[in-house]
């Protein structure tokens, strides 16, 4: 049994989860909440950087980040299962670097708010990132044929990403882009494995 050490809110956390389900490989992972934040927590032991999602496998070593441990999956269902080959394969990873992206943006906000209150948030770091996900959502449309296929990590990441968005942001992009919104409910029909890891309400 591999240890997932995550958290249900973490979008990161969520690629593995839904990674694992298109892998076949759900029933090999058991996920344990971690929080980086606490000292004594062992997320800080398994990973120097005390960042989630980590894998630990049966030997006791540990994978990280997100994308290592979605490469480690693919392999272990034989390869070719969530990351393509071929002429498909640096666009599913460009596509994942953009979700992953997106997410990193979104979390950064989540941070701001988090540490800093009232006139201590600097607007100017919460417009930046925001303006990152605009980008990204502008770029993904600008390039539609990425969105079909067999679902694959740059799928995966980009359905976190818009999942991560309702969650913390209240879908502020749907209004905007009403032809991601059918993707996003296409991907999580499709897609168990998403529907079942959906962020706690």
């Amino acid at each position: 049994m591999w240890i997932l050490r995550s958290s249900t809110s973490s979008p990161f956390g969520r690629k593995i989860t839904v990674g694992a389900g298109l892998c076949g490989l759900s029933d090999r992972i058991r996920m344990v909440t971690s929080v980086p934040r606490d000292p004594a927590d062992p997320v800080r032991q398994l990973n120097p950087l005390g960042k989630l999602p980590t894998l630990v496998l049966e030997d006791g070593s540990a994978l990280f980040d997100s994308r290592v441990i979605l490469e480690w999956l693919d392999a272990q269902a034989g390869g070719g299962r969530i990351i393509p080959t071929g002429e498909h394969h640096f666009e599913a990873l460009r596509l994942q670097a953009v979700g992953d992206g997106m997410m990193d943006a979104s979390v950064q906000q989540m941070s701001e708010r988090r540490h800093h209150e009232g006139s201590a948030l600097s607007q100017i770091w919460m417009d930046y990132q925001r303006e990152k996900v605009t980008r990204s959502l502008a770029f993904v449309m600008s390039h539609r044929e990425m969105l079909s296929g067999t679902p694959h990590v740059g799928h995966i990441a980009l359905a976190c990403a818009l999942a991560y968005l309702d969650y913390r942001f209240d879908g502020y992009w749907r209004v905007g882009y009403p032809d991601l919104v059918d993707w996003l409910d296409g991907f999580a029909a499709a897609v168990p494995s998403f529907a079942a890891s959906a962020h706690p309400v």
